[in-house]
């Protein structure tokens, strides 16, 4: 039984998100459990963290920027900081087991709790690990995987392939179409492509959509499209002074789960934690890679599921050409559709959480 634990790292949803599940299996297993997070300050987990009802403590730890600026002269003085931090942490705290979940803050904790002895568990959301989980890989007890191949990376002997952990409010989907349709204000007679970027969007996404409008219309299909806070004015102003009968613009979506009950066909960025989603809701899915982000790791997750004809992959550079008349292809091909969904459910792992929660307390029995 696990009765203190602390979770560490975070800056992005696909960091976040596992955490918040990994914290909320353990509660659920011993409700008197104390959970401490521990974070970068000024990222998003300061936010995310208490608004799940559990307390967070920042570490003053930032990443190398690229280009030559102050910040990175008084990154070494930052990562000093929170390295004493995090040791004063990991002693004050005294939990059974620690686990890191990626980004900035992570490596100081890990390193903090493998310094003092505590078992220590990484969870890698990725196809391709971040450099945190890569450095600390032999020092940790466990590794925990959401793709298989990754002892290229990692110790083998350490790896447990367990999926990413999901909100379990986002899958639950069946049943919820009628309800889906009259939700979002959609026709139930026209077939569904739901668009996601993210919360914050995807550019090329939303200009793919734009771009396919008039084909949106011949086709007597019907978009349910969140492009995001950054776009969303300027996407609804460009709406305006069109006829789009077919499009349905949301800035951003709360009700994930009635968004893909509604939907015949999905197009998603490639991001760890919307695969896992994907792959458990089982719907025809068409991924469409972000070039922007550490190591092209978007595109080794989108071919983990391609090379198992689990879902398409549409290039972001061929996207605003090509995305909408693939996708609209694909909609008139039942079978491509049936075998899509087919092979994306093999690879979904429902119980992740709870498989990762078993690894954490099969180290914190060996180390009693």
């Amino acid at each position: 039984m696990i009765k203190r634990a602390i979770i560490s790292g975070g800056g992005t949803g696909g960091h976040i998100f596992p955490a918040l599940a990994i914290a909320n299996e353990i509660k659920r297993r011993n409700p008197d459990a104390e959970i401490l997070f521990v974070g970068a300050l000024g990222k998003m987990e300061m936010e995310k963290v208490p608004a799940a009802g559990y307390k967070i403590i920042g570490l003053p730890i930032a990443g190398l920027q690229r280009k030559l600026t102050l910040s990175n002269f008084v990154l070494p003085f930052k990562l000093i900081n929170s390295l004493l931090k995090a040791y004063k942490i990991v002693k004050n705290f005294k939990p059974d087991v620690v686990v890191g979940v990626g980004g900035y803050a992570s490596g100081p904790t890990l390193r903090a709790a493998i310094f003092a002895g505590i078992p220590t568990l990484i969870q890698e959301q990725n196809s391709f690990p971040g450099k945190t989980n890569k450095i600390l890989s032999g020092k940790v007890n466990t590794i925990c995987t959401a793709y298989d191949g990754l002892e290229k990376f990692f110790p083998k002997n350490k790896i447990v392939e367990t999926g990413n952990p999901v909100r379990s409010e986002m899958i639950d989907i069946k049943g919820k179409k009628d309800e889906a349709y009259q939700f979002f204000g959609l026709n139930p007679n026209k077939k569904t492509i739901l668009v996601i970027g993210g919360s914050l969007g995807a550019r090329t996404l939303n200009e793919s959509v734009l771009e396919g409008m008039k084909l949106i219309e011949e086709n007597q299909v019907q978009v349910l499209w969140q492009c995001g806070k950054f776009y969303f004015e300027k996407m609804k102003e460009t709406l305006s002074q069109t006829k789009h009968d077919g499009i349905h613009l949301n800035e951003f979506i709360a009700r994930m789960d009635l968004a893909y009950a509604a939907a015949d066909i999905i197009i998603s960025r490639a991001g760890a934690i919307s695969v896992s989603e994907l792959c458990l809701i089982q719907k025809p899915t068409v991924l469409v890679p972000s070039p922007n982000v550490a190591e092209d790791h978007q595109t080794k997750n989108a071919m983990a599921l391609v090379n198992k004809h689990a879902a398409v992959l549409v290039k972001d550079i061929d996207a605003k050409k090509d995305l909408i008349l693939s996708t609209i292809v694909l909609l008139k091909s039942e079978e491509k559709l049936h075998k899509l969904s087919e092979a994306i459910a093999q690879l979904g792992k429902p119980n992740a959480s709870a498989m990762i929660v078993d690894e954490l307390e099969k180290i914190n029995k060996l180390a009693d």
